[in-house]
C-alpha cells in the first residue's frame, strides 16, 4: 500500500502552518484582567509627563547657555538682535529724514478720493473744448 503522506499531511503539521492565535480568536483562551492595571497605566503616564519635563527643562536650560554664547558674540562684535534690527529700521522709517532729499509720500496719493480736486480736474478739461460743446456738458 503506497503512504499519502505527502498528500495528506498529518496533524502536526496542520499545527506547523495555522497562526499562533486563532485559539484566542476563535474563543479559546481569554486573559483575566489585571485588578491593577489602572494603577500600573496612571504610574507609566505620569513616568511619561515627568521624564517629558525633564527632557523640557534640559533643552530650556541648553537654549539658555546658547543665548548667553550669542549674546557675548553680540557685544563683542557690536551686533543687534534680528528683532532690535527690525524695530529700528521700522522706527527710522515712521521718522520723517532730516535733510533727507526726498519728501516723505502723502498718505493718500493726488486725485484718490478729494472732490476739490475731482472738480478742479473737470474745469480745466472744460477749458478745453470749444464753447458749444462745454454749454452741452455743462447741462
Amino acid at each position: 500500500m503506497l503512504k499519502l503522506d505527502f498528500i495528506m499531511p498529518n496533524e502536526s503539521k496542520l499545527q506547523r502552518y495555522r497562526p499562533p492565535d486563532v485559539g484566542k480568536m476563535l474563543g479559546g483562551e481569554e486573559k483575566e484582567e489585571d485588578p491593577d492595571a489602572a494603577k500600573k497605566e496612571e504610574e507609566r503616564q505620569e513616568a511619561l509627563r515627568q521624564q517629558e519635563e525633564e527632557r523640557k527643562a534640559k533643552y530650556a536650560k541648553m537654549e539658555a547657555e546658547r543665548e548667553q554664547m550669542r549674546q557675548g558674540i553680540r557685544d563683542k562684535y557690536g551686533l543687534k538682535k534680528k528683532e532690535e534690527a527690525e524695530a529700528e529700521a521700522a522706527a527710522a522709517a515712521e521718522e520723517p529724514a532730516a535733510g533727507s532729499l526726498t519728501r516723505p509720500k502723502k498718505a493718500v496719493p493726488a486725485g484718490c478720493g478729494d472732490e476739490e480736486e475731482e472738480e478742479s480736474i473737470m474745469d480745466t478739461v472744460m477749458k478745453y473744448l470749444p464753447g458749444p460743446l462745454q454749454d452741452m456738458l455743462k447741462k
